[in-house]
């Protein structure tokens, strides 16, 4: 499984908390983007975008969550649901 796919199974453990979330406001606009590009992005897509690096912002992303759990744990909840069911229907989870 690659790393990126590690990084996207991590961050479907969480329920939705909106109140953790408005303290970190930047973060629940990139939370949006993440559930809206699994929203409407193909399967197809999805596991193209696997194999590419990871884009400047995405890294800086990864890096702030690597160092703040709080953020992490707002972030997690905020995408779990959406990701991990699209994750799933795509053959991307078992």
């Amino acid at each position: 499984m690659s790393k990126r796919a590690l990084v996207l199974t991590a961050l479907c453990a969480g329920a939705l908390s909106g109140v953790a979330l408005a303290q970190f406001p930047i973060l629940d606009m990139m939370a949006d983007r993440v559930v809206q590009k699994y929203q409407t992005s193909s399967c197809e897509q999805l596991w193209e975008a696997r194999s590419k690096p990871k884009g400047e912002r995405e890294q800086e992303l990864i890096n702030l969550l690597r160092s703040d759990p709080q953020a992490r744990t707002a972030f997690i909840n905020r995408i779990a649901a959406p990701v991990a069911n699209k994750m799933f229907e795509c053959g991307m989870i078992p």
